[in-house]
């Protein structure tokens, strides 16, 4: 019998997905629901004997069985977006049934968690510090060096929290792994409660991953007894961007109203009900299977460059010709990762800018395409990794209004907490509408003031709006309690460096 494999991710699901392996079934074909490859614009990805169709649609059923489908792309694992890639924590992606247990364990799975349990904490944690594993949630904070802040912390109970609330734009690995391998990211945590001395987690989700939610509960229950004693429970978000950031997440498991906390003390000595607490990303959580399987640590540390260790997972989304999900070691450059791998822009346009980093990350102008990959390149530039999200945008974007989407933004989902970015980013709204809207006087260069909100008393002039937009900046990126609004200025900072004829 003919074996079809076609992804649940939902992603897929959305494309048509469910449709197709119907009207496979209905062809008398065995049908497979797999993990995505990561090829998005090829979904629903259908596979048969190593071979790919896509995009597929329910009509393409019956030329795809018969041979003649033009919609063939050839062997999966040979296509240029999937064999250039090095990949570790999508190692099973679009191999593996998400919840079969033996799919996992004869796919290297657990195999992680049981050599962690022959070394004492301390080797475990040596040997993740030595691999070289910074946390993959956009501070890129060294792994080892926060665990081993929560084992030695003095503390009767100690927690091990998962941060899965994926809430940047042009983001999907953190749903991707929760959806597609969701067993790689609980023995991830089983692994960090070993380390640190933990006996309970807690994995944060937002309620928009109905899809993940679903697949982690049923991972939970089906590995209950491998990952025992260790107890696991999903908690589900409302949505708040804030809850990204680990104090107000950890305010929202705790049934308070999710408000950044002022640090210190730092999570790791005082976090979940008081307790220290290991707070990790999914992607920094799913790779440590990886690095404690052996010889592991030294193939991490052996990849990327600098201080950047290990494997990336790239998301590639906007307006881009190829967009998925693209793994490779640190060190890439945009340009490759923007015309080799995601083949330009889909309109066909040319690229003007690229966001890294999600909505608060810096525009990236095209002569900066050389950047390397690497999160020490990045910040000399002004600019963040952050989950590795990046938007493409053409030519036809205006950047003045993207940078006031930016402090828009900020004041729609900050919590409120500190006043630069609960203030800051409103009076950004108003002041970058005004340096947009004004227009000169004939005389002395000042600025003729439109009617708005918040207008001042006096005249300025463009060049004294445009000063008093840097000290705004300034202000928000030093004096605020978290990365909402202290990363908010590097959009809008970036957009009027490169782009200052967007704001006329």
């Amino acid at each position: 019998m003919i074996v079809a494999r076609i992804s649940d991710d939902a992603l897929a699901k959305a494309c048509g997905a469910d449709a197709v392996a119907a009207a496979f079934a209905a062809a008398g074909c065995s049908v497979e629901r797999v993990s995505s490859w990561g090829m998005h614009w090829l979904e629903p990805l259908v596979e048969i004997s190593g071979v790919g169709f896509g995009p597929a649609v329910p009509a393409d059923v019956a030329a795809i069985l018969s041979g003649s489908s033009d919609k063939c792309i050839g062997a999966i694992a040979d296509h240029p977006f999937i064999s250039s890639q090095q990949r570790l924590t999508f190692a099973r992606a679009g191999k593996t049934r998400p919840l079969s247990l033996e799919d996992y364990a004869a796919t290297g799975g657990w195999a992680g968690l049981n050599r962690a349990r022959s070394m004492t904490p301390a080797a475990l944690v040596e040997e993740v510090t030595r691999s070289g594993l910074r946390g993959r949630g956009g501070a890129g904070f060294p792994a080892g060096i926060k665990w081993q802040t929560v084992r030695n912390a003095v503390g009767t109970r100690k927690y091990v929290v998962c941060n899965a609330d994926e809430g940047d734009s042009g983001t999907f690995a953190d749903r991707m792994v929760m959806e597609g391998d969701p067993f790689q990211l609980v023995e991830g945590m089983a692994i960090a409660a070993h380390a640190v001395g933990a006996e309970r987690g807690y994995i944060y989700v937002r309620s928009e991953y109905p899809h993940a939610i679903a697949k982690l509960d049923a991972a939970i229950a089906l590995a209950a007894q491998i990952i025992s004693p260790f107890l696991v429970e999903v908690r589900v978000g409302a949505g708040a961007y804030v809850c990204g950031e680990e104090t107000s997440l950890l305010n929202s498991i705790e049934g308070k109203r999710g408000e950044v906390r002022a640090k210190p003390p730092l999570p790791a000595l005082e976090g979940l009900f008081g307790c220290p607490t290991a707070v990790n990303n999914v992607l920094t959580l799913a790779a440590i299977p990886h690095i404690l399987s052996e010889g592991g640590a030294s193939l991490y540390d052996s990849l990327g460059i600098d201080r950047s260790k290990g494997t990336m997972p790239i998301q590639l989304a906007g307006n881009i010709k190829h967009g998925g999900l693209y793994e490779t070691a640190f060190g890439i450059t945009l340009r490759e990762l923007i015309d080799d791998i995601g083949g330009g822009t889909a309109s066909g346009r040319p690229v003007k800018a690229v966001q890294v980093g999600g909505p608060l990350g810096a525009y990236i102008h095209p002569d900066q395409f050389g950047l390397p990959f690497d999160y020490e390149a990045y910040a000399a530039a002004d600019a963040l990794i952050g989950h590795g999200g990046i938007v493409v945008f053409d030519d036809t974007a205006d950047m003045g209004n993207m940078a006031r989407f930016a402090m828009q933004f900020c004041a729609a989902e900050s919590c409120g907490k500190c006043t630069p970015c609960r203030i800051g980013s409103i009076r950004g709204v108003e002041l970058i509408d005004r340096i947009r809207s004004a227009s000169p006087a004939a005389t002395d260069g000042v600025t003729a003031l439109p009617q708005m909100h918040n207008a001042p008393k006096q005249p300025r002039s463009r060049e004294a709006d445009l000063q008093l937009l840097e000290d705004l900046c300034e202000t928000m990126k030093f004096g605020s309690l978290c990365a909402l609004g202290g990363f908010t200025p590097y959009p809008v900072m970036s957009a009027l460096k490169h782009w200052p004829e967007d704001f006329a």
